[in-house]
């Protein structure tokens, strides 16, 4: 990829628990350096839910030069707190079209299918970087989006925190 002007929209929820899942935690900076070096990302969203006791993870995603976008957050049905981002990352994703040249899609959610089709129509998508590979939507390889997609986990070694001991 050349010097584009390529925009990230990161599902911060399903980035951390999916990379998790799989025994690793993820180094912001490190990701951000891949995004931008890598696949040339001026712009990373990360979306997620507000919860005021995280202050100091949102201060170290702002100075790895992410620009956060938040979710009010609730509790659901087992008082578990919630903050569902999808259709926020579909909105800014499409809202924002026209400012960037490709998008890096960063979660394994299907419910992102629609937006990924969408982009990959209009020419607008580089990449889906799946967080958890065991839970990459089967679709998304069956369809023609198997050519964008890229597993985080063979990525581990450069994205991650050095010193977070690491499941086996």
């Amino acid at each position: 990829m050349r010097n584009y002007n390529n925009y990230a929209f990161i599902d911060g929820n399903n980035l951390f628990l999916g990379t998790q899942s799989e025994g690793w935690i993820i180094n912001p900076s490190l990701l951000m350096s891949y995004l931008t070096d890598n696949l040339k990302v001026r712009k990373a969203f990360y979306f997620m839910g507000y919860i005021p006791k995280n202050i100091n993870l949102y201060k170290s995603l702002r100075k790895a030069g992410f620009i956060l976008i938040f979710k009010r957050t609730k509790k659901d049905d087992s008082n578990c707190i919630v903050g569902n981002v999808d259709a926020d990352l579909v909105f800014h994703a499409l809202i924002k079209i026209n400012d960037y040249y490709k998008a890096i899609i960063v979660s394994g959610d299907d419910d992102y299918y629609c937006l990924l089709k969408y982009l990959v129509h209009n020419k607008k998508l580089a990449r889906i970087l799946i967080p958890n590979k065991k839970d990459c939507p089967k679709i998304y390889k069956k369809e023609v989006l198997g050519i964008y997609l890229e597993y985080l986990l063979n990525k581990k070694d450069k994205l991650k925190y050095k010193d977070c001991p690491i499941k086996s």
